[in-house]
């Protein structure tokens, strides 16, 4: 179902980049009409979440309470499917905290896990035996997949719907705000493909790698080549301005009918929503090292 997956494995980064190369879209033909957009966006995400939730008796979605994984179950609700949300965290996560609001707004079925730093540190030994790397931002962000998809199998569900791809499709990240200086929206296009190309390296092959090794089937509508084709032959200027990132996702989340508090949350990565590098960085400390980098390192 997914793009990225032949015959159940992985494809590989050569043929992934080929793939992104060839649906690659130049600056001056981009889409400048934003209600036009809108409406053809907000039709094909319905339509890719459907896509990989019908004709499944039971499955669970990675839910950080940010703005992907609340429009994924928002509209699993909407087509009244059978699922359980999964939220993970330590002490004080604000990811947690907004799952169980947005939870109980729209009713979903919600189990979140707060992790003792015991818990975490067994999670983080574990991600990083099945990753093979001590990359920081690997492994806090793996340990994050890793512990909600152990929260799932433990609830018997393997599985689940994650929101992987937004960020680069909808220009989420840092770097797009660097791009954006000067108002060079040009520079943010060519900085979403390239993203696109590397998120192989990057994210693919990481939730893959820990997903096979659990036994996980993991799907992500947002990375639907329908979806992803609308998305990137919009003109970032809605995407991203000096304020907000992502901002046609969250606009077509409210047309669906999502409140504005939650729709607009500023939300942290899944390592900083789930308060998992401040819990690595107590456990480094812990053992005496002076830096994440060389705990985790001592790991591998």
């Amino acid at each position: 179902m997914e793009i990225y997956i032949e015959e159940n494995n992985l494809i590989r980064k050569e043929e992934w980049e080929k793939l992104i190369s060839s649906i690659e879209t130049k600056y001056e033909n981009l889409e400048t009409n934003k209600e036009r957009a809108k409406r053809r966006l907000k039709g094909i995400i319905e339509k890719a979440v459907i896509a990989r939730a019908k004709n499944t008796e039971k499955f669970g979605i990675l839910f950080s309470g940010g703005i992907d994984s609340t429009l994924i179950a928002f509209l699993c609700k909407k087509h009244n499917y059978d699922f359980t949300c999964f939220a993970v965290g330590i002490e004080n996560s604000q990811d947690i905290e907004y799952a169980k609001r947005i939870a109980d707004k729209y009713n979903f079925d919600l189990k979140y896990r707060l992790l003792t730093l015991e818990e975490l540190e067994k999670t983080i030994k574990e991600t990083i035996t099945i990753l093979q790397s001590s990359d920081i931002i690997w492994v806090s962000v793996g340990a994050v997949v890793y512990a909600a998809s152990q929260a799932a199998l433990q609830n018997n569900t393997k599985l689940l719907l994650s929101g992987l791809g937004t960020e680069e499709i909808f220009a989420g990240y840092q770097r797009h705000e660097e791009a954006l200086k000067n108002n060079d929206f040009e520079s943010v296009h060519k900085e979403l493909w390239n993203g696109m190309k590397n998120m192989h390296a990057r994210d693919l092959l990481r939730d893959y790698k820990i997903a096979k090794h659990l036994g996980i089937e993991l799907r992500t509508p947002y990375m639907d080549i329908n979806l992803i084709k609308t998305a990137m032959q919009i003109n970032p200027m809605y995407k991203i301005d000096r304020t907000n990132k992502k901002i046609i996702l969250r606009e077509i989340a409210e047309d669906f009918g999502i409140d504005n508090e939650f729709t607009w949350r500023k939300k942290k990565s899944a390592q900083y929503g789930s308060n998992f590098v401040k819990g690595i960085d107590k456990l480094a400390k812990k053992y005496g090292f002076n830096t994440k980098r060389e705990y985790l390192q001592s790991l591998l």
